[in-house]
């Protein structure tokens, strides 16, 4: 079974996906939508959940660094509340460095500016979901 890993932002969705032995994460694409329009995201993460036949979503939980859930998490927790009425499992993974620990692979990777932009927040979700599935394994 795939597991879906979810990087939301206001106007973005790294998206990346699971082997299906759910041990490696892999790059799917990043999502664009009309800013703060979940809805709108919600039906693009749709179609990623019917062609993986997903049944489990890891979606990351912005936190502040100490520990508390500011806007954004609380954007993302909405985010869940919907997920789950699609029938998902949903978890949230704190995602805290995740986008600088995207930035850092893609930095060595020497990809330009450019490029990391157009890159970076699914390379995020990726974090996400391997950090997830390395907690399982």
């Amino acid at each position: 079974m795939r597991i879906l890993g979810l990087d939301l932002g206001s106007v973005t969705c790294g998206v990346a996906v699971s082997d299906v032995m759910g041990m490696i994460a892999r790059p799917v694409e990043t999502l664009r939508f009309p800013e703060n329009d979940l809805n709108a995201c919600l039906l693009l993460v749709m179609k990623h959940v019917k062609e993986f036949q997903i049944k489990k979503v890891i979606l990351g939980l912005p936190k502040h660094m100490n520990g508390d859930v500011g806007i954004r998490g609380e954007v993302s927790i909405q985010f869940k509340d919907m997920l789950t009425e699609e029938g998902l499992d949903v978890v949230l993974w704190d995602e805290r460095l995740t986008t600088v620990a995207a930035e850092k692979i893609l930095i060595s990777a020497d990809l330009s500016r450019k490029k990391r932009k157009k890159v970076i927040d699914q390379m995020a979700a990726v974090q996400i979901l391997q950090s997830y599935l390395d907690s399982q394994n």
